[in-house]
């Protein structure tokens, strides 16, 4: 599933309707891959967000990933000390 440019915390309700649909459609023990590489304008409820999401997808049974996260949201899970539970995934190079 694609991250949307912006995910703040007025766009975070919709979000997160839209990854438990997505997340719901996977099949059990399915990977499920969050791409970030839109997020541009962003704010702490992204973490939030992401963090829900890997929450549901382990109910379900299913693997979580986030690829391509921008450097701010690195920075961001960094300062929270989530960077490494969200397993935030560099792009390859």
């Amino acid at each position: 599933m694609q991250l949307p440019a912006a995910l703040t915390l007025a766009q975070t309700p919709q979000v997160l309707i839209d990854l438990q649909s997505a997340l719901a459609q996977c099949a059990r023990g399915a990977p499920f891959v969050v791409d970030a590489a839109a997020l541009a304008d962003f704010d702490t409820s992204a973490i939030a967000l992401l963090l829900e999401a890997q929450r549901d997808a382990r109910r379900r049974g299913l693997t979580f990933a986030v690829q391509n996260p921008p450097a701010k949201l690195r920075q961001l899970a960094a300062l929270y000390g989530v960077e490494e539970l969200l397993e935030l995934q560099a792009a390859a190079a």
